[in-house]
């Protein structure tokens, strides 16, 4: 890109699957919002806006940007048909609860609001994610808060990080 004039500066990230052939990359992506995204923004100790502003301004590499020490897992909660055709409306509950779980943020998908109650709007319903000193911790910890939560249809994989714990 900067041979052609156009420098890419920001964030960027493999989405990466391991196989029996080893490790293949599925994409390349730059957004803010994917559950990708979310299992890294907890570990960073640094003011996210500032080192946007310093990519903006071409500052990047003056910008104090610090990590965490230890891991970060999450965990996507889908409705029921998800990738295909799925219902909307059906009420969530535990939000609260799992928000409450030691070192948890939950984050909003697919969800609205309706008649004062959070209700699923969307596929990719929450995601959430949870640190921890190590991986089998933050794990532990994302799927404490999983338990918590609760809607119709709702499903989730079970195997999120257990071969790298």
């Amino acid at each position: 890109m900067a041979a052609r004039g156009t420098p890419y500066i920001g964030v960027l990230y493999a989405g990466i699957m391991l196989t029996a052939a080893g490790p293949r990359v599925l994409e390349f992506n730059c957004r803010f919002g994917d559950p990708e995204t979310q299992a890294i923004l907890p570990l960073l100790d640094s003011d996210l806006p500032e080192i946007m502003l310093a990519c903006v301004e071409g500052r990047l590499d003056q910008a104090d940007v610090c990590w965490r020490p230890g891991a970060c897992a999450t965990v996507v909660l889908a409705s029921e048909g998800y990738p295909g055709v799925y219902p909307k409306g059906r009420p969530i509950t535990g939000l609260d609860e799992a928000a409450g779980c030691e070192e948890v943020a939950v984050f909003h998908a697919g969800t609205a609001r309706q008649d004062g109650h959070v209700v699923t709007a969307g596929g990719r319903v929450l995601a959430v994610s949870a640190t921890g000193d190590d991986l089998p911790l933050a794990l532990a910890r994302a799927y404490a808060g999983v338990e918590r939560i609760h809607f119709e249809g709702m499903h989730y994989r079970r195997d999120i990080g257990k071969r790298g714990a």
